[in-house]
């Protein structure tokens, strides 16, 4: 069987990256040219910075990428951007230089769309991973369970009802002090810490998730003592969100029996939410935690759930449009 070689192309929000990968499991080059430094002094992603940004990278990084993997246009058998959800402008960057590209060098276009691609992180993490199994999807824009039944059937059995996790954890970083981007800092400061504070737990009938109010408690707790030890604070936060990540992670276990969980997004980074999903494997769980450099945003994860919609059959036109708030399964 013919090596299918995917060009993932991910522009969702502050990282540039191009990305060659071989039959959705091999990563023969994956370049990220991030932005952090660039928003830090501004506390957040400015969107239009972003954008600027993008334009003037791409060229540079996808030329960097196929240098890397030691390859040509000619080699690549599709392009896959991704497309939705994301920044709006950040998006349109990637997508049109993808389209102008397989334009140009005639080979079929594949619009991704950045949810699937963070659920493909573990098929390159763990070459063995097939479905049907169960998701933890953990970002600064998405919290859900999914049921991925096929490489591209997915089934979201419970999301979050207003904040997502990410952006949960960015707003408690910002009210205490330690800026952007906030999750990898919290998680710093919170294992010198001790789960003393309590805070409050949204409990809901079904899989879905709340965590406004926990924010909004560790931001007035901090409001009304400035003095609060931060450690403590962001060590309490972090186990009782997790606590409620893993409550609803073993309800939708019980209600689907499927024994196999994979960790995806920025937030799967996190070293406590990560020990204590391995902690399942102890009840006969299988759990699956994307590599580190994979849980955030890049263009290998892109190019793996490229390759699985390429094999689909879902090609795109060039009337592909960039979509900020596409959900899973659309």
């Amino acid at each position: 069987m013919k090596d299918i070689i995917t060009l993932g192309i991910e522009s969702s929000c502050d990282e540039t990256s191009v990305a060659v990968i071989k039959n959705g499991r091999e990563v023969l080059s994956n370049i990220i040219d991030t932005q952090i430094k660039i928003h830090e002094k501004f506390g957040g992603v400015v969107p239009e910075i972003a954008s600027r940004n993008h334009i003037e990278a791409i060229s540079r990084v996808t030329k960097m990428a196929l240098e890397e993997a030691k390859i040509t246009f000619d080699n690549i058998d599709a392009v896959t951007p991704t497309y939705g959800p994301g920044l709006v402008g950040a998006l349109l960057v990637g997508l049109s230089y993808a389209k102008g590209l397989s334009y140009a060098i005639n080979k079929p276009l594949v619009g991704v769309n950045h949810i699937e691609g963070h659920i493909a992180a573990n098929y390159i993490t763990y070459k063995d991973l097939k479905p049907p199994f169960l998701c933890m999807m953990t970002s600064g824009g998405n919290t859900q369970i999914v049921y991925v039944k096929d490489y591209c059937k997915f089934e979201v059995l419970g999301k979050t009802r207003d904040d997502a996790i990410g952006e949960a954890f960015d707003k408690v970083a910002r009210v205490i002090g330690l800026g952007y981007p906030g999750g990898p800092k919290v998680d710093k400061l919170a294992l010198n810490g001790k789960p003393t504070i309590e805070l409050p737990k949204v409990h809901t009938d079904n899989l879905d998730f709340s965590f406004s109010g926990i924010k909004t408690a560790v931001i007035n707790l901090h409001h009304k003592n400035p003095d609060i030890n931060k450690e403590d604070l962001c060590r309490s936060f972090e186990e009782t969100v997790t606590e409620m990540l893993m409550g609803k992670v073993k309800k939708a276990i019980e209600q689907t029996g499927i024994k196999t969980i994979a960790l995806a997004g920025g937030v799967s980074a996190n070293c406590f939410i990560r020990k204590e999903f391995s902690e399942l494997e102890k009840t006969g769980i299988k759990v699956y935690m994307p590599d580190l450099k994979l849980c955030t945003d890049n263009a290998a994860m892109i190019g793996a759930a490229g390759y699985y919609r390429f094999l689909n059959g879902d090609i795109s036109d060039l009337s592909l449009n960039a979509v900020p708030n596409l959900k899973l399964g659309e």
